[in-house]
């Protein structure tokens, strides 16, 4: 028997290390963190078991729980006072976000990324103002509202300014409008914060996974869906495209979202570009292994290490996920 190219010899404890291909870090990891202006106290998300909406006056102590980790980066996302037609406490001063950008900036070392959209403070839960496309005939008048794509990008102007304003080191606009990172990154030059990096959703499915997050941010459509503005799960090719377009704009960081049923998307937009990729590790990919470990059927912390590797594994740079503390410090004890 030939056993000369036995790849179990590689596998044995003390070798397995030497030899393993791929890492995952705490510093790989950004944690999602939903700050809430109509609250006094931590509301849990009873979709994601172990998150919180908090309150600005509690966003230090939350944001400090996650360094302590070894997490580095958060981002941010809020749930405003008061919701209108154009979504306007997206960009104001004393916004949930700016407040909170603020207070972090000014105590801790994280770093901080702002996700720029208007889904959760837009009365109707789109991602955008509304332009009324009725067509004569047409019964069903919801059906045919879509996104006012440029009045749309003028908030998104606004609120990456304000953001950079109240100190955001990164701003993350998730809407998929045609032109964002451009009008964005012009916005941002104009205004001095030259430094002020973009990571685009350049690649975001309209996907089934995001219902959690929906509930975590207050920000589902009251009508209708997001298919018109968000990618259909079925296509690839079309991800290569919206992601040239992005790094061409200016964007820093290329984001995929979701993660998992992604995973090819990744991988072809590693090998594609050189920017730094990033994929978003979402709400209902975090909650059905949850709901597989309340029922005993997965063992959680090895399906989660197991999940993150796997993103990290098809090429992702950095991950963002409900995952990041509790991994981060096991991967802490273990060394």
């Amino acid at each position: 028997m030939d056993l000369t190219h036995r790849p179990r010899r590689l596998r044995r404890d003390r070798v397995r290390g030497l030899v393993r291909e791929t890492s995952l870090e705490p510093t790989d990891l950004v944690a999602p963190v939903f700050v809430d202006a109509t609250t006094d106290e931590r509301v849990p998300i009873e979709s994601m078991p172990g998150h919180e909406r908090v309150p600005p006056d509690d966003v230090v102590a939350r944001v400090e729980e996650v360094l302590e980790t070894g997490v580095e980066a958060v981002m941010l996302f809020g749930i405003p006072e008061s919701k209108d037609a154009d979504g306007t406490r997206a960009w104001v001063e004393d916004g949930v976000i700016q407040d909170a950008t603020r207070r972090i900036a000014a105590e801790t070392d994280a770093y901080v990324i702002t996700d720029v959209c208007l889904c959760e403070y837009t009365d109707h839960g789109h991602c955008g103002p509304l332009e009324d496309h009725l067509e004569e005939g047409v019964a069903d008048h919801d059906a045919t509202l879509t996104v006012d794509n440029d009045a749309t990008l003028e908030a998104l102007e606004r609120i990456a300014v304000s953001h950079a304003k109240a100190g955001a080191d990164m701003v993350a606009p998730s809407g998929m409008m045609d032109g964002m990172v451009a009008a964005i990154r012009t916005a941002l030059d104009g205004a001095g914060h030259e430094h002020v990096a973009i990571t685009s959703y350049a690649a975001k499915y309209e996907s089934a996974f995001y219902g959690p997050f929906r509930d975590a941010a207050d920000g589902a459509p009251a009508f209708g869906d997001r298919r018109h503005y968000q990618m259909d799960p079925a296509n690839a090719r079309e991800a290569i495209r919206e992601v040239r377009l992005d790094v061409e704009q200016g964007a820093d960081v290329l984001m995929i979202k979701p993660a998992l049923s992604y995973l090819d998307v990744v991988r072809e937009v590693r090998r594609e570009f050189d920017h730094p990729v990033a994929a978003y590790n979402v709400s209902g990919e975090y909650a059905m292994l949850h709901a597989a470990a309340e029922k005993g059927w997965l063992d959680l912390e090895e399906v989660a290490l197991e999940s993150l590797l796997s993103i990290k594994r098809a090429g992702a740079d950095l991950i963002v996920t409900y995952f990041a503390e509790d991994v981060a410090a096991r991967l802490a004890a273990s060394r």
